[in-house]
């Protein structure tokens, strides 16, 4: 599990660091609202988001948005110096999913996270089908279908792909990450080989949807999906 930690109190950051460290969580740091951004844009298998809410650049609340814009699910906790009712609501109502006043109790915190990590497993375990564009895409049959019910014959290899990008939306994986979570191992001379096979799933979707673009190249990055508006 990687955990994502963004505070511009670099003291919380070694602390809140030190405890994931303790429950094996791999750790990603950041000191405003703009770092933390970016370095969910590095780290796209990110399982979840520590934000302090006043930081500097970008306000944790601002981040909260711009994520729920993106419809990035990721699970987020808000550390924040205020502690009344309507700060609290204010922060839920942004998008985030917990909430915790300063000074805390770092043991809570993290019990707050192993929550919120298990909450996120299980829905994911319970969110089997996916509809993205034209597209349906069902995890247990592996069976891909457009939305008026043709079904897309694809390779175990090519649907690994597409689902990795259709449960990201908006969220670019680089030939390497693909390469590593699909093929599941280590990634040595993966770009032309994802390359391909991103080519061939293209043709593929593109055949039976006419043509519509679901897989955008992000010149020199990767690869993603663009969720509809």
């Amino acid at each position: 599990m990687k955990i994502l930690i963004a505070d511009d109190d670099k003291e919380i950051v070694e602390l809140l660091s030190i405890y994931s460290a303790n429950e094996d969580y791999d750790v990603v740091k950041a000191y405003d609202g703009n770092e933390a951004l970016e370095q969910l844009s590095a780290n796209p298998d990110t399982d979840l988001m520590i934000l302090d809410i006043m930081m500097p650049e970008k306000d944790g609340l601002a981040v909260v948005e711009e994520l729920r814009h993106r419809q990035m699910n990721i699970p987020i906790l808000l550390l924040s110096a205020k502690s009344t009712d309507m700060d609290k609501i204010s922060g839920l109502t942004t998008g985030a999913d917990d909430y915790v006043t300063k000074p805390f109790n770092p043991l809570e915190v993290m019990a707050r996270v192993k929550s919120l990590l298990r909450r996120s497993r299980s829905q994911e375990e319970n969110s089997n089908v996916i509809e993205i564009g034209p597209l349906v895409i069902d995890k247990n049959s592996h069976i891909v279908k457009t939305i008026e019910g043709e079904e897309i014959k694809l390779t175990a290899l090519e649907f690994g792909i597409l689902y990795l990008l259709a449960s990201h939306p908006n969220t670019v994986f680089s030939a390497d990450e693909i390469f590593e979570r699909v093929w599941q191992q280590e990634a040595v001379v993966s770009a032309k080989t994802v390359m391909v096979h991103v080519s061939h799933l293209r043709d593929k979707i593109g055949d039976a949807t006419n043509g519509d673009k679901v897989i955008s190249t992000v010149w020199g990055v990767g690869y993603k999906i663009v969720s509809p508006e």
